[in-house]
């Protein structure tokens, strides 16, 4: 089983295989469309902005392939960029399509909090994650995770599923929640970079690996 790292001009791929190689998976990193469609599992990274990062998944020939390995039911993993693309939409640098495999808007986050306290963006530093409301983490890549242990972000955007049921875990950002990953059936997103967030991240991206396998 080898997990393909999508190369469509953005991203820091380089971390993000050594970190998956860490946890003993087999990578290899290409923007070949046939090569991802044939692909048992994928990661989609990503830096940047929306619309850059749609650009380039177009150019590449790259959405439809990737499409396509998420309806037949295979691993998608999402990081930053890569989770927000995952949406229906974002509003980044104007209104944007998204691969629409998460039903969701990204958005901005606000510049002030609900108690009118000033956001300084983008976020970047750590944060304590929290699982949402009713939300269980048992077969999901946050399944070796507790509540508040902690990761990296760096973003000024972030993805608002339309389901309540997408939503598997936020951060606190001046009191309120921010999402911080996404899972729908076999596609999850992470806010946040794993290959950053040290042996936290090492266990997310490792249980990937692991229900890679398993699927």
């Amino acid at each position: 089983m080898t997990i393909t790292i999508i190369d469509y001009g953005s991203g820091n791929l380089l971390s993000v295989r050594r970190a998956l190689e860490h946890c003993g998976a087999t990578c290899q990193t290409s923007g070949d469309p046939a090569l991802i469609g044939d692909s048992s599992a994928l990661v989609l990274p990503g830096v940047g902005a929306f619309r850059d990062g749609m650009d380039g998944l177009a150019k590449n020939g790259l959405i439809e392939p990737i499409l396509d390995h998420a309806r037949a039911g295979r691993p998608l993993l999402g990081i930053c960029l890569g989770m927000q693309m995952l949406a229906g939409s974002s509003d980044e640098f104007g209104f944007h399509q998204g691969l629409g495999l998460i039903p969701g808007h990204v958005r901005e986050i606000a510049k002030l909090s609900s108690e009118g306290i000033p956001r300084k963006t983008p976020f970047i530093g750590w944060a304590s994650l929290e699982r949402s409301q009713g939300m269980s983490w048992e077969g999901t890549p946050l399944r070796l995770i507790d509540d508040g242990e902690s990761v990296y972000l760096v973003h000024s955007y972030h993805l608002e599923p339309d389901e309540p049921s997408d939503l598997l875990a936020t951060y606190r950002f001046l009191g309120d929640p921010i999402t911080a990953a996404v899972r729908r059936s076999n596609i999850t997103g992470l806010q946040f970079h794993p290959e950053k967030s040290g042996k936290v991240g090492l266990r997310i991206l490792r249980e990937f690996v692991n229900l890679s396998k398993v699927d």
